[in-house]
């Protein structure tokens, strides 16, 4: 079964970067959508962006647009997410989803543990 797991999170300092990776076991990615959702604390969690099957289409939120790069290797059954010019309004934990398509259903077993992204100086 699908089996989802980020890393690259850490401390980050405002105006710096870090590149998320979401990277699958289980089951190939080559047919899902994937999009990364994240959780600030006291707060409900949101899309942040996704990107198609075939990588064509990516959508993202107005906070993240222009700072924010998703892009997926298939062959290497990896999605990721390149964050540029972070903001301390950033800070959340970071979750990668599987899903049927983007802002559909998610996939069984779809979520990933998360990994924490922290921007302080």
């Amino acid at each position: 079964q699908l089996q989802l797991v980020e890393s690259g999170g850490g401390l980050a300092q405002p105006g710096g970067s870090l590149r998320l990776s979401c990277a699958a076991s289980g089951s190939t990615l080559d047919y899902y959508a994937i999009g990364w959702f994240r959780q600030a604390p006291g707060k409900e969690r949101e899309g942040v962006t996704c990107i198609n099957s075939k990588g064509g289409t990516t959508n993202y939120i107005d906070s993240v647009r222009g700072r924010f790069t998703i892009s997926r290797d298939n062959a290497k059954n990896t999605v990721y997410l390149q964050m540029n010019s972070l903001k301390p309004e950033d800070t959340a934990i970071y979750y990668c989803a599987a899903q049927y398509y983007c802002s559909g259903p998610l996939v069984p077993n779809g979520w990933g543990q998360g990994t924490q992204v922290t921007v302080s100086s």
